[in-house]
């Protein structure tokens, strides 16, 4: 017993150096390649800031600004997607240079980043139901029920209007379709957005005055503001040169506003035919023959989800069973050092979110000197915390087997572990072999969650094709069906081997004839 117990803690301390093997090589960012400028944005239902187009290509005002901007610092410009609530903490943790994603610059936000030079100043636009009564102010929204996106100024704005009802959102074109469906009276968003999403929708229309003022700005590390300075000076030779105009005009989004502040003229430089590319996407035929060849256009985002959540998933899962048949063993056999360790990590990662989990491991560690790398953050905290569960499934299969197993086992000759590897774990196995079957089609739906770590799987690819396509329904029974497929395969590998583990090939049962059956 002491032996085992000793193999266990020796295994254990052998594992963890192997876990995090890579931690110093594991920063995407880690290289300080000056010949790179590496930027972030969140480009899920993010038109017309920087996004993917029809034809999976990224474009967008912002993704032409930063371009120009790298451009004029002779520098590479290098992408990198992250969700909208990681884009700052990925700026703290060196995932990326700067970040540019219609941040408004606040205060407030100044405190944690340093921000450029303004890009872009808009305003807020309320956006209401076709045919509604003018607003002229937003107190005549009061008892009205008005959404807008999660941080941001519209938001704020609201929740200072007395007896307004806010409901918020995580995509913009959600909170229009609301309005079209009369699930809310207005949305109120900054004017780029509302341009775009709910301009070419002929359900909606805007109203009332401009709301407040906002201003757009590249974020930096307040550790970088020699970067700060490069980007304003590329920034400014855009503004004199025009590009900056010219950019903003083919999006339609040079206004009134932003040419009083850059002191040009108030007419656009060129057709807006980039924003009448995107609007006659509203106008398009939605037939299932279209609507199918619209998808076949994604089959690489859909292609490169299912791989990565195939492989994130199942190397997930062989930890989670590795780990968690050790923390299992400690627990049912282990003596006080181990017990009570099994016990309490089981607890703790139980009885907390798994997305908690991952963006400590993700944006938690660097804070310690240790930078995990994307896959390998999620990967460790699928694993990890799946395997809480599996010991709990393993710990019930062990003390399902009689003691007089293991007594028999004995007095055959065989030491504690013989009778441990060759008759108690092998009847254990078969028994949790369902259960841990279910975990894993469990795991495959919550790799999910790995796009908080700047991952796009399966249910990744679901967002960027839905908002790009604005059908939620048709993509998502796509891609529901893709997991369903996915999982099937090891449901019934699974099966096939529960039946092999259970038969006795000594003894095979006779099989009943086929009149027996009729009989039957």
């Amino acid at each position: 017993m002491k032996r085992f117990s000793l193999l266990c803690l020796i295994a254990a301390i052998l594992c963890t150096p192997l876990l995090f093997s890579d931690l110093r090589a594991a920063d995407p960012a880690g290289d300080k390649d000056s010949s790179e400028l590496k930027w972030a944005a969140a480009v899920d239902s993010n038109a017309p800031f920087a996004f993917y187009d029809a034809h999976n290509h990224l474009t967008g005002f912002e993704f032409e600004i930063i371009t120009g901007i790298a451009r004029h610092m002779t520098r590479d410009p290098k992408f990198i997607q992250n969700s909208w609530d990681g884009l700052i903490p990925g700026l703290g943790r060196g995932l990326y240079d700067c970040v540019i994603c219609g941040i408004e610059i606040t205060a407030e936000k100044g405190q944690e980043v340093l921000f450029t030079d303004p890009y872009y100043i808009t305003f807020e636009q309320l956006v209401v139901a076709k045919g509604t009564p003018p607003v002229s102010s937003l107190a005549e929204l009061s008892g009205r029920k008005i959404g807008t996106l999660e941080q941001t100024a519209a938001l704020r704005m609201l929740e200072e209007t007395p007896n307004v009802v806010v409901k918020s959102y995580a995509e913009e074109i959600n909170a229009y379709n609301d309005v079209c469906n009369g699930r809310l009276y207005g949305v109120l968003l900054d004017f780029p957005i509302a341009k775009y999403y709910a301009g070419p929708n002929p359900a909606l229309e805007f109203t009332g005055p401009p709301f407040g003022k906002i201003t757009y700005g590249i974020a930096v590390s307040r550790s970088r503001p020699e970067l700060a300075k490069q980007i304003n000076a590329a920034l400014g030779e855009m503004v004199k040169s025009g590009e900056l105009r010219d950019i903003l005009s083919r999006w339609g989004l040079w206004t009134p506003t932003m040419a009083k502040a850059l002191k040009q003229q108030a007419d656009p430089s060129l057709p807006d035919t980039e924003y009448k590319a995107f609007a006659a996407q509203f106008e398009q035929e939605g037939g299932i023959i279209a609507r199918l060849k619209k998808y076949f256009v994604y089959w690489p985002v859909i292609l490169q989800g299912c791989i990565l959540t195939l492989e994130i998933s199942i190397l997930s899962m062989v930890l989670a069973i590795v780990v968690g048949f050790l923390l299992a063993l400690m627990r049912v056999y282990g003596p006080f050092p181990l017990k009570p360790i099994a016990i309490l990590y089981i607890e703790i990662v139980r009885g907390t979110p798994l997305l908690v989990q991952l963006l400590i491991l993700f944006y938690g560690l660097p804070y310690i000197g240790i930078k995990l790398t994307p896959f390998l953050a999620g990967m460790l905290g699928l694993g990890l915390n799946y395997a809480a569960y599996e010991a709990e499934n393993y710990r019930a299969g062990l003390l399902a087997i009689p003691k007089g197993q293991m007594e028999a086992a004995r007095a055959l000759g065989m030491t504690h572990r013989q009778g441990l590897v060759h008759v108690v774990v092998p009847q254990a196995f078969r028994m949790v072999l369902p259960p841990v079957t279910n975990d894993f089609i469990s795991l495959l739906k919550d790799s999910s969650l790995v796009s908080a770590v700047t991952l796009i799987d399966l249910t990744g690819a679901y967002t960027r094709i839905a908002t790009q396509t604005f059908d939620y329904f048709g993509t998502g029974l796509l891609i529901a069906a893709i997991y369903l497929l996915i999982g099937l395969p090891f449901v019934r590998l699974t099966g096939w081997l529960e039946k092999r583990l259970s038969t006795d090939r000594r003894t095979p049962e006779p099989k009943p004839s086929f009149w027996l059956g009729l009989g039957a």
